[in-house]
């Protein structure tokens, strides 16, 4: 057994975009159909309501009907991990005890990011305050994001959350694109269980290879049609489908972040589904430049990515 299997959510998980109405709310409707997209073409789970998702763009109340919309809509919340950390510790707990009673196994929890150099004190004082309060029965995965946040996580706290909260503390996302940081996690704690995703496309092939669970990323909303390869490849011993597979990703990740991310995401799903409001962004996040969106949709097309048109 590999990492991959153990892992809750090994695999391929999509950062998930939120599409948005006209009046810039949440369109859960839309939502819970590209969530069907992704778990029918290669996506094992759904990371939803994190960065790509523009999570901290909207009101505790926006978030949590997000969550329940979703399930409502039929999205099986065993493969959901919501984005719950906040900047206000009470925030954290209301969004982390909303997707445990909906049955959501873990959640994705940012570092209070408004303070900056906190202590490893503080942070774990915030963390344990918020497991206390939420009273266990779901995991917390760690999210490390220093470029975003200014927060990062250290070893050291890492190790004293796992000790202090042995089955809870459950792994990593790292957005960094530091591999050998990812590697360090694997190589101090993957023994003992602690799931570590890499945020960035280009590592997901070697993150399984060393031990790591998979990915959980935001151009898995365009491109996890090769990244099921990776992993069905992975599984099967197929170096070289995977090592093609892996090729395809790593350009595709390549060409999303050559102009704003999510703005750039929105753009092939608009072209993809052929619905115009997939562009709709909340600001401060602004969508691509009309001078943008030829040559970046051209330069991704040439990734031969392929089987992304599907219906609106």
């Amino acid at each position: 057994m590999t990492m991959l299997d153990d892992a809750i959510y090994g695999g391929v998980n999509a950062a998930v975009l939120t599409p948005m109405t006209p009046d810039l709310a949440p369109d859960i409707a839309l939502m819970a159909e590209h969530c069907r997209w992704l778990l029918a073409n290669g996506c094992d789970g759904l990371g939803v309501l994190g960065t790509t998702g523009e999570a901290n763009s909207f009101s505790v109340a926006e978030r949590i009907a997000v969550m329940e919309g979703l399930v409502e809509a039929g999205i099986p919340a065993a493969r959901m991990m919501p984005g719950t950390g906040c900047a206000a510790l009470t925030d954290s707990v209301e969004l982390t005890r909303r997707a445990k009673a909906l049955g959501c196994p873990g959640v994705l929890m940012l570092p209070p990011f408004y303070y900056k150099n906190p202590s490893e004190d503080g942070l774990f004082a915030y963390f344990a305050e918020v497991i206390e309060r939420v009273g266990g029965g779901i995991r917390v995965y760690l999210y490390h994001f220093p470029q975003q946040s200014a927060v990062p996580f250290s070893l050291g706290l890492i190790d004293r959350l796992m000790r202090a909260f042995p089955g809870t503390i459950k792994g990593m996302k790292d957005s960094s694109g530091d591999y050998a940081n990812m590697k360090a996690m694997i190589d101090a704690f993957g023994a003992e269980g602690f799931e570590v995703y890499s945020g960035s496309d280009e590592f997901l092939l070697r993150i399984l290879r060393e031990g790591g669970a998979g990915c959980i990323t935001a151009a898995a909303n365009v491109n996890c049609t090769a990244g099921g390869r990776v992993v069905a490849a992975f599984r099967a011993g197929d170096e070289a489908t995977a090592e093609a597979a892996q090729a395809v990703l790593t350009a595709t990740r390549k060409v999303c972040t050559s102009v704003p991310l999510i703005a750039g995401l929105r753009e092939i799903v608009a072209r993809a589904t052929g619905n115009p409001g997939w562009r709709t962004i909340r600001p401060p996040n602004m969508a691509l430049k009309a001078e943008q969106v030829a040559p970046f949709l051209a330069a991704f097309d040439a990734t031969g990515i392929g089987g992304l048109k599907r219906a609106a």
